[in-house]
């Protein structure tokens, strides 16, 4: 999903039902994005659920 903020996509379940997870860095008011930056309520079907994850970067480990 190409959009600002979002930083991956994922299946999970809410209230019993499989819904598509939409992990973004920051919630955003929707009043706030444009039109075509809005993450669609369903998507293909299935109800979307999205998650404030805030930023995610790599973790260096040496092994």
């Amino acid at each position: 999903m190409g959009l600002p903020n979002v930083n991956g996509v994922g299946i999970g379940v809410r209230e019993g039902k499989e819904v598509l997870k939409v992990y973004v860095t920051q919630k955003v008011p929707e009043s706030q994005l444009k039109p075509e930056e809005t993450i669609p309520k369903i998507l293909e079907g299935f109800e979307v659920d999205v998650d404030d994850i805030g930023l995610v970067t790599s973790q260096n480990q040496e092994l």
